[in-house]
């Protein structure tokens, strides 16, 4: 019974921790050609699922990225510790462009197809490799079972498949949701950094921040259409 309850628990929470990935490579992947974009998605979340199935493979040396490296700002920096924070602020980067290129006008259809699939394919994975991570790592101070970990990640990832299409169509359809979207990845790239830092902020903050948001935004869309 008590495996049975880390389990729902674990998936609970890789589902939830997987939502940041999902609005991602939705944003990502909607710069490809229409046709293209659900394979990108569907594609990138499986590459996602096979490299967490991976990490636990490699469990023992995952936990050594909790070693120390060395000391910087009165904190011992391990592995995941750079690995965190070189994902933030690649999360920063990417999230501060795209709200540059939607606030200043400057993507144009011309621009949309510009990039290939294989370059947004590289970023979706570069992104999978931080949150992989983080989740592994989360997942084994959770349970010790290791059929558990797997069990919950292969279910984590037919979540978010499930789910991404709908997230996909709903960001895509709704400019404003998309800039809050952006401004979500902004936030989760300073958690990560600043978790990296020694600094931890409780995720529930953020989620809280940003459903209240949302909830805002969903309030003035019916507040316009009803004008």
């Amino acid at each position: 019974m008590d495996q049975i309850i880390a389990l729902i628990s674990l998936i609970a929470l890789e589902a939830v921790l997987g939502i940041d990935n999902v609005i991602f490579i939705s944003i990502v992947a909607g710069k490809l050609p229409k046709e293209q974009q659900k394979k990108a998605r569907n594609l990138g979340l499986i590459l996602a699922g096979i490299m967490r199935l991976g990490l636990l493979l490699l469990i023992s040396i995952i936990m050594k990225l909790n070693d120390t490296l060395f000391t910087a700002l009165n904190h011992n920096i391990t592995g995941k510790d750079l690995v965190l924070i070189f994902g933030g602020l690649f999360l920063l980067y990417k999230s501060t462009k795209e709200i540059f290129h939607k606030t200043e006008g400057s993507e144009t259809e011309n621009n949309k197809v510009e990039i290939t699939f294989s370059q947004v394919l590289v970023q979706i994975l570069l992104l999978d490799l931080v949150f992989s991570v983080d989740s592994i790592i989360t997942a084994v101070g959770m349970v010790q079972e290791l059929w558990v970990m797997y069990v919950s990640v292969v279910v984590s990832v037919f979540i978010m498949v499930f789910a991404a299409e709908s997230i996909s169509a709903f960001i895509q359809k709704h400019p404003s949701f998309k800039l809050l979207a952006l401004a979500f990845l902004l936030m989760i790239g300073v958690s990560l950094v600043a978790d990296g830092l020694g600094t931890h902020i409780p995720k529930g903050y953020i989620y809280f921040a940003m459903a209240f948001s949302l909830l805002v935004d969903v309030l003035q869309m019916k507040k316009s259409k009803s004008l």
